[in-house]
């Protein structure tokens, strides 16, 4: 398995239309080859901003990178640009090979 996160540092009074914009998207996701799952993850809050992560889990590597070079993944990510008033900084990303799993 591979996981995907993207983190984001969102401004405080710019929650509720940050996580508008992900829970209204269409993700393209369902139907792409080795896609497991994908959840929005709301952290901690600290004085200039609260973190959020997109994470992601694919069967591997190759499903991910296949992910990031497909129609699909343009679709779903043609807005991303005009959402930067919503954060701090650009999305951070962080891509974690699976070494054990326990369920």
């Amino acid at each position: 398995m591979f996981i995907a996160m993207n983190r984001f540092k969102v401004l405080p009074d710019a929650q509720a239309a940050f996580e508008e914009v992900w829970t209204s998207r269409d993700t393209h996701l369902p139907g792409v080859p080795g896609f497991v799952s994908f959840h929005l993850l709301r952290g901690p809050a600290k004085d200039d901003h609260v973190l959020y992560s997109s994470h992601t889990i694919w069967r591997d590597r190759a499903a991910f990178e296949a992910w990031t070079t497909s129609e699909a993944f343009r679709q779903a990510h043609r807005n991303a640009g005009g959402n930067r008033p919503l954060y701090l900084g650009h999305p951070e990303f962080e891509g974690f090979e699976v070494i054990q799993s326990v369920e």
